[in-house]
């Protein structure tokens, strides 16, 4: 089939949906990649520390969702996913590391939740209160995760367990993000008529009976970010059982560069890196594409346009559409990743650490990667990753690298003991690099698919979810649509 189709945006959703359509479409469809930045990955990126390649964007996907698992059969990578060991996870909280409370929602307690040593005695009377107090909730409402949090469980739960749970994925605050689509499992039980937030949370997490016969997985899932972990906290590689058993988590040997070079050669598109789309606009026969300098434009008239970009980038090439509000609502967040490779050390036993919001730390996590994944440190170097930055807090990044990399080393010599200089360093800022699921965000999803359009479509992760899955899900059903549009 021919028909020429642009897509805006090199990162995982773009390459994604590139090679989709290469699949649906054959070779005689010409297939053109923008991308602003003089790289693809977008915040997928493998770098080299010390030797080794090394990931400093999202590490892992869900294995249990199958885009990620599907797409690698189809690109020949299966024999390089890994799964993580068995190290286990710790959190930061009253200035203490202590492993991570189980049985808990993204940190929303359960009936069943051990909390000892992670709050204090006057916040756990206060979360074994809540059960007791009438709830009021509407079915179908949304709200501030972090305002229903304090006014049921305290502050404790919202800034020691939630907030940096939350924060693995969003790089969030727990006040500004909406709870509907950042724990749609919780807002599913309170449209049921949970009777407290607890019960709500118990509910959530307790499995179903099983079916007689199992129902199949829909096609294109549209879970939310709590069950898209690629970007979420530390895990020590769970396992379940029953009829999605196995491993949680899957990580690549090579990184998500190995994935990113596959999809590239599969699509096989016409790839324009360092090339910045000005305007989008309709066309009797399609679309056109305003490419480079003002002062020397570039039209590039095409079939169809696949928007893979962040919401504020779509929001501005749709301008006065209906999807130009609700995708400028979408804030972002920055953070920045310092990644460390120490030699003659061995390092913490554990998986990693969260920092609870109210901790004097620079840093809200730390992967310790040699334990976490086996594949990581062949030659026997410890290799670690610290996360920085919170939404509204970009100021604090603004500093020169050596300063990031003197916090993180500060903060793990208080974290782990780790004193040690390290042999390779390495920096990755992500100015704007994750949407914030705010109040309302479903609403806003919904009206942005509501206004789509034959032939156009947007993206990524801020849509169904932020992680891997989410994105590739979202951008191999937009190939279909396009790929039925032009076949139509």
């Amino acid at each position: 089939m021919t028909g020429r189709i642009a897509i805006v945006g090199a990162g995982v959703s773009g390459l994604a949906a590139a090679q989709r359509l290469r699949t649906l479409l054959g070779s005689a469809a010409e297939i053109v990649v923008l991308e602003q930045r003089d790289r693809v990955g977008g915040v997928l990126h493998t770098v080299d520390l010390a030797g080794v390649p090394f990931d400093v964007g999202a590490e892992a996907f869900l294995a249990r969702r199958p885009e990620v698992p599907a797409l690698v059969a189809e690109l020949g990578l299966t024999d390089r996913v890994v799964h993580p060991t068995g190290a286990s996870p710790t959190i930061r909280a009253g200035g203490r590391t202590v492993g991570m409370p189980t049985g808990t929602l993204m940190g929303v307690p359960t009936a069943t939740s051990d909390l000892s040593a992670v709050l204090s005695p006057a916040a756990r009377a206060e979360v074994a209160a809540e059960r007791t107090r009438p709830l009021t909730w509407r079915p179908g409402q949304d709200a501030s995760l972090g305002a229903v949090l304090r006014d049921r469980l305290g502050d404790e739960v919202a800034e020691r367990l939630v907030e940096p749970l939350l924060g693995g994925v969003y790089a969030g605050r727990v006040d500004s993000l909406g709870l509907r689509a950042t724990i749609p499992q919780l807002a599913k039980a309170l449209d049921r008529g949970a009777p407290s937030l607890t019960d709500a949370a118990t509910t959530a997490v307790t499995p179903a009976p099983p079916r007689e016969s199992p129902a199949p997985a829909p096609r294109v899932p549209h879970n939310g970010p709590a069950s898209s972990p690629e970007r979420a906290p530390e895990s020590g590689g769970p396992r379940v059982a029953g009829p999605q058993a196995g491993p949680v988590f899957g990580a690549l040997t090579g990184g998500y560069g190995t994935l990113l070079d596959a999809l590239v050669e599969a699509a096989k598109p016409e790839l324009r890196l360092g090339t910045t789309v000005r305007e989008l606009a309709r066309t009797p026969g399609g679309w056109r594409v305003t490419l480079g300098p003002t002062t020397s434009p570039e039209h590039l008239d095409v079939d169809a346009v696949v928007l893979a970009v962040p919401a504020p980038a779509a929001a501005r090439l749709l301008a006065g559409t209906p999807a130009a509000r609700p995708l400028g609502e979408i804030e972002l967040a920055s953070s920045a990743v310092v990644a460390l490779a120490y030699d003659g050390i061995e390092g913490p036993e554990t998986s990693g650490v969260l920092v609870a919001a109210d901790e004097p730390l620079a840093i809200k996590a730390a992967t310790h990667s040699s334990r976490k994944w086996a594949h990581v440190s062949p030659d026997g170097l410890l290799r670690l990753r610290v996360s920085m930055g919170r939404f509204g807090e970009a100021t604090t990044l603004r500093v020169p690298d050596d300063e990031l990399v003197a916090r993180a080393r500060r903060d793990l010599a208080t974290l782990h003991g780790l004193t040690a200089h390290p042999v390779a360093t390495h920096v990755q800022r992500w100015g704007g690099g994750l949407p914030q699921y705010a109040v309302g965000h479903d609403e806003r999803v919904a009206a942005i698919e509501a206004a789509r359009q034959p032939g156009l479509e947007v993206v990524g992760a801020a849509l169904h979810g932020v992680g891997v899955a989410a994105c590739v899900a979202t951008a191999r059903a937009a190939a279909e649509r396009i790929a039925g549009t032009l076949s139509a």
